[in-house]
């Protein structure tokens, strides 16, 4: 397998946004103290930060696993261009839930983000499979 160095550190920034979102998980548990560790509250800050780790958990890793998958199939550019775009809609989208006042609402950013990483992780599923 020969890697772009590209697509090797958009691997790491995914990896590294998977962790500071559970890092700031852990934050905004530490701010709270004690009580309601498991808020419903859609305006919640936890219960944002919370959400906005755990959809990063429920892509990113699939995200991970198919670039290498391509990247050993294949070393177009094309899987270059797609972790690049794999970067940057789900940092769009930590931004716009983080940066959200509620979760009963969607924004431009949280809608970009969740648009594109379904089709960007479209396009990984399709690109591995016709570079077989």
């Amino acid at each position: 397998m020969n890697m772009s160095s590209i697509t090797v550190v958009c691997i790491a920034l995914l990896g590294i946004l998977l962790f500071l979102l559970g890092a700031n998980v852990t934050r905004n548990r530490a701010l709270r103290g004690g009580g309601n560790q498991l808020p419903s509250d859609p305006t919640d800050r936890l219960l944002i930060a919370v959400r906005a780790h755990g959809n990063a958990a429920e892509y990113i890793p699939t995200m991970i696993v198919l670039l290498l998958v391509c990247s050993a199939l294949s070393d177009s550019w094309v899987i270059d261009v797609l972790a690049v775009a794999a970067v940057f809609v789900r940092y769009v989208h930590a931004f716009g839930m983080l940066r959200s006042a509620s979760l009963a609402t969607h924004g431009p950013l949280r809608d970009v983000g969740a648009m594109g990483t379904y089709l960007v992780g479209v396009a990984l599923g399709v690109t591995a499979i016709v570079t077989i």
